[in-house]
């Protein structure tokens, strides 16, 4: 799938390039933007990074204590394995897979919850980084910008990257 976007983008690149190759413009100018590299080092960016560990770090939390009292549980159940009687054992080992399923029922809750979280701050942070891109496009007559995620080769001059970032940073 990402080699036939990356081929679908090289196509329309050429044909970009081909279409605008009379203009008196004076060329074809093509740049790069490594996305995530823009989204994780813009100041809102960095502020939603840290957001997430925290809110990360808060869920590993939760989940901690019940992690703890499973883990008690199978050790009790290794040290007594052989002084329980059948039935007691049969339960304690029920208990246990009961609290694992517990556990994995929280663990996916707590992850669509994060993942919910995440895209409430990123979201509006993609649209405000896709405003910036096009703005350095106009600003710098860019007659192409791709992003780093889908080129097979690129030469390092064309990554406006960081341009982009403090262009972000301005609008804020």
């Amino acid at each position: 799938m990402r080699v036939h976007k990356a081929i679908v983008l090289l196509g329309l690149a050429a044909i970009v390039a081909w279409g605008t190759a009379a203009d008196d413009s004076g060329g074809v100018k093509i740049g790069i933007v490594d996305l995530q590299q823009a989204m994780l080092s813009s100041d809102e960016g960095k502020a939603a990074k840290s957001e997430m560990e925290r809110k990360q770090k808060e869920a590993e939390g939760q989940l901690q204590p019940m992690i703890d009292r499973l883990k008690a549980m199978d050790e009790e159940l290794r040290s007594k394995k052989f002084v329980l009687s059948e039935e007691a054992l049969y339960q304690k080992q029920l208990d246990a897979v009961q609290l694992k399923g517990e556990i994995d029922t929280r663990m996916k809750e707590l992850d669509g919850k994060l993942k919910v979280d995440g895209e409430r701050l990123l979201g509006p942070m993609r649209k405000k980084l896709i405003e910036a891109i096009t703005a350095v496009g106009k600003e710098q007559g860019f007659t192409l910008i791709l992003t780093k995620e889908v080129p097979v080769y690129s030469r390092e001059a064309l990554d406006i990257t960081d341009i982009v970032i403090q262009r972000f940073n301005r609008k804020g």
